[in-house]
């Protein structure tokens, strides 16, 4: 018995420590009702095994990205009937809503593709993603099958490498050999994923661009502050929950956006949307984008 709680405490400690709140010592000590000289034993044993445990002023945590949490976590698996009740809330709750994209943040650090898939994406889509899942592990090449490309209003196949997910699973990155650049592709314009029997063959140009939280990639990012009415404030974080970091409150109902973008395509249709709600402080590059997008209405 007193083995089962000593292996508890530990694993407790473990998830406190990787929560993103530093602890010292003597408050570790009150929450597990042990000595310090125990906790430090127990710090140093974290350590030992591959942990990284960081101290600053006096003040202990595990990083979030610390690889061997991972790997302890996969140990663990829902049941059948625990997955279905997950899958089931998940899908609840609307796709973009913040609490949503924080337990899917959360299940990452715990779980591998492979079951985090299983609970997350939806079922239409569930074929798709096992298949690049499938693809970026064997570093195949596929075939996206009648891809429904809204930038050219063109339905055709496109070859390309797959490479890792969103962290919603909402879109992929690959790299696309026909314009020889990386780029997004969304999950729900697939038709069908064909993995060939064909290598990467451009693995070393494969990498992640910035994402603004417009959901664009491109490498370049510009500063845009905007004023948000109550209106436009209540939209842009229902619509895209990550701004949420970049609004500050004002007087009267109002708040002021100021965030990196990856070009004005996003951030402008927002702002096209709602122009009596917003008002554009910076850029004046932007104010140009919207003026000249305002005029083609017309």
């Amino acid at each position: 018995m007193e083995d089962h709680a000593k292996i508890e405490r530990i694993i407790r400690m473990l998830l406190l420590l990787s929560g993103g709140i530093k602890y010292t010592l003597p408050e570790l000590s009150v929450k597990f009702c042990t000595s310090e000289r125990s906790i430090s034993r127990y710090i140093a044993t974290f350590r030992d095994v591959g942990f990284v445990v960081e101290c600053h002023q006096g003040r202990y945590s595990i990083p979030r990205v610390a690889e061997p949490f991972k790997a302890i976590n996969e140990l663990l698996h829902f049941s059948e009937e625990e997955a279905y009740i997950l899958s089931k809330a998940i899908h609840s709750i609307h796709e973009n809503n913040v609490l949503k994209s924080n337990l899917i943040n959360k299940l990452y650090a715990l779980y591998d593709f492979d079951r985090v898939a299983e609970t997350i994406v939806k079922p239409s889509d569930s074929d798709t993603v096992h298949q690049l899942i499938k693809a970026i592990r064997e570093k195949k090449q596929v075939l996206l099958r009648q891809y429904r490309s809204s930038n050219g209003n063109i339905v055709r196949d496109r070859l390309v490498e797959p490479y890792d997910f969103t962290t919603n699973y909402t879109y992929v990155w690959a790299f696309d050999p026909e314009s020889h650049c990386c780029k997004l592709f969304r999950i729900s314009r697939i038709e069908v994923v064909e993995v060939l029997n064909c290598e990467y063959q451009h693995e070393t140009l494969h990498q992640k661009m910035i994402m603004d939280v417009f959901r664009i990639s491109k490498p370049e990012q510009t500063i845009v502050k905007l004023r948000l009415s109550l209106r436009a404030y209540n939209l842009i974080i229902e619509e895209f929950p990550l701004s949420e970091k970049y609004l500050t409150p004002l007087d009267d109902n109002y708040w002021q956006f100021s965030a990196p973008v990856c070009g004005f395509e996003g951030v402008g249709r927002f702002v096209t949307g709602l122009c009596d709600e917003v008002y554009i402080e910076e850029s004046e590059s932007f104010k140009a984008f919207i003026r000249e997008k305002i005029k083609r209405y017309k």
